[in-house]
């Protein structure tokens, strides 16, 4: 209940139980659906590249709700305790890789209860338990201990070794790894090692065709196809910046966030200002530049 005395209600899931509910909105660009779908059948990890927004989370969200496979938890239920949404996809766990995120946030540790310690297993221990799809976004940001943590689950073996409990847990048959990175972001230090990428097949990610964004944007935004059209227009103006000072192009979701305050009443221009000049960047003469491609196509 918040401050007002209304009643709040939100949903809470085990993390092996999360399922799509819905069938998320996604347009293939190319073969990728159909590459997944035969690793998923192989039982081969996948490594997804493409930079900011360009739909690599989507892709993996619809490849765990299209792939339609019975949901298995930890305590398995009967088919007919299953519910059709929960029938209709499989478990996805997405863990958002982070510079401290250790071997140890994956796989599980001891907790203190009272006198005793008690067990915890970490989101990847859960996933390979479960067979769910386990999705680690922007791997290179985590530990190097943390990529060489799967290697064992991304060969022949499909073994996740437990060291803290003398363990090695064999991934259920509908498990799947699923690893992503922005090779924009690459550097000396933030890159994945040859031993990890050669254990992965590889789908490159990168911004929609115009025709193919402003769809994408239409359907997102819920506006009219003459404003998503612009906004696709714009979105490939401002990413031919980048050899102007601009880091990275502006993303498709941002334009859609852009598409949803036009539909809310804010003027073309100043949704624009709000979702992409100052959203992409703080240089002041970057930021002119962007402005001026705004004002040239909302006068």
């Amino acid at each position: 209940m918040n401050d007002e005395g209304v009643t709040t209600l939100c949903r809470e899931y085990m993390t092996e139980e999360y399922v799509l509910r819905a069938e998320p909105y996604y347009l293939p660009l190319g073969n990728e659906v159909e590459v997944f779908e035969a690793a998923y059948a192989q039982k081969i990890p996948v490594l997804l590249k493409g930079p900011t927004g360009c739909g690599k989370t989507r892709f993996v969200e619809y490849m765990a709700y299209k792939l339609g496979r019975p949901l298995t938890t930890v305590k398995p239920r009967t088919k007919e305790a299953l519910t059709s949404a929960e029938r209709g996809g499989i478990p996805l766990v997405t863990v958002a890789c982070h510079e401290d995120l250790s071997a140890t946030d994956l796989v599980g540790r001891y907790l203190l209860e009272g006198e005793s310690t008690r067990w915890i297993d970490g989101p990847l221990t859960r996933a390979v338990k479960s067979g769910a799809i386990c999705y680690l976004d922007e791997i290179v940001e985590a530990r190097k201990d943390t990529t060489v943590l799967i290697h064992p689950l991304t060969d022949h073996r499909r073994l996740l070794p437990v060291e803290k409990r003398g363990q090695v847990i064999e991934a259920s048959g509908n498990f799947m790894l699923v690893i992503s990175y922005n090779p924009g972001y690459q550097s000396a230090l933030k890159d994945l090692k040859h031993s990890t990428r050669q254990r992965f097949i590889a789908i490159e990610f990168d911004y929609p065709a115009r025709e193919a964004e402003k769809e994408i944007i239409e359907h997102e935004g819920e506006v009219s196809p003459e404003v998503a059209w612009e906004l696709a227009k714009l979105g490939e103006k401002v990413r031919n910046l980048r050899e102007h000072g601009l880091e990275e192009g502006v993303s498709t979701r941002l334009l859609i966030y852009a598409a949803r305050l036009i539909r809310e009443g804010i003027p073309p221009r100043e949704a624009c200002q709000v979702a992409i000049v100052w959203s992409l960047t703080d240089d002041a003469e970057v930021q002119r530049g962007i402005e001026e491609v705004v004002s040239t196509i909302f006068e």
